[in-house]
């Protein structure tokens, strides 16, 4: 069984360690811990994972975040992976720093990757776990903020976090997405 786990971001030195590209993240850490890495593919970083009889192709866009979409939907039509074995990791502003959420399906909220993701896809019921960064910024900041630096209290507790998004990732593959919401949505 195939599934593709996505990080959006955006490439460049510019971004990273940016609140935009935690999918970026936590797919670093997930393949950190597997002990293999990412190679310049076709509209991505790729990497190819195999867990406990699954096989795992994490992506990071390389089109920026805007244009997501694209590299999506060409990864998912050359491995034949049903949308449904899809997993997005995003950003996500109307969560508080540090709360996760994942979700089966739902729209775009402003996300400008999400969007891209849906006109191509042709579908919003995918899965997506939602990243909280806050809305710590005053009027007319929002781009700012999105793509400014952690600072160094979010710095502080990124490690939990980004280990929380592995084992939801491990949990998606191994459990199925039901029981994933049920263990990580209510988990503190």
């Amino acid at each position: 069984m195939k599934y593709l786990i996505v990080g959006l971001g955006n490439i460049g030195p510019e971004y990273q360690d940016t609140r935009h590209n935690i999918g970026f993240n936590v797919l670093d850490a997930f393949v950190k811990a597997s002990n293999t890495a990412f190679e310049a593919k076709r509209y991505g970083a790729v990497c190819e994972v195999k867990l406990k009889g699954r096989y795992l192709i994490l992506l990071k866009p390389s089109t920026y975040m805007n244009l997501s979409g694209k590299a999506v939907h060409y990864w998912l039509q050359k491995e034949k992976i049903p949308v449904e074995n899809m997993l997005v990791i995003v950003d996500d502003l109307a969560l508080p720093f540090g709360s996760l959420r994942l979700k089966g399906k739902g729209s775009d909220g402003g996300h400008n990757g999400l969007k891209s993701l849906n006109a191509l896809l042709g579908t919003s019921a995918y899965a997506r776990l939602r990243y909280g960064i806050g809305n710590e910024f005053s009027a007319g900041r929002q781009v700012d903020y999105v793509l400014g630096k952690w600072d160094e209290k979010e710095q502080e507790n990124l490690p939990p976090l980004l280990e929380r998004g592995k084992e939801t990732i491990i949990s998606f593959v191994l459990q199925g997405m039901a029981r994933t919401m049920n263990f990580f949505n209510t988990k503190k």
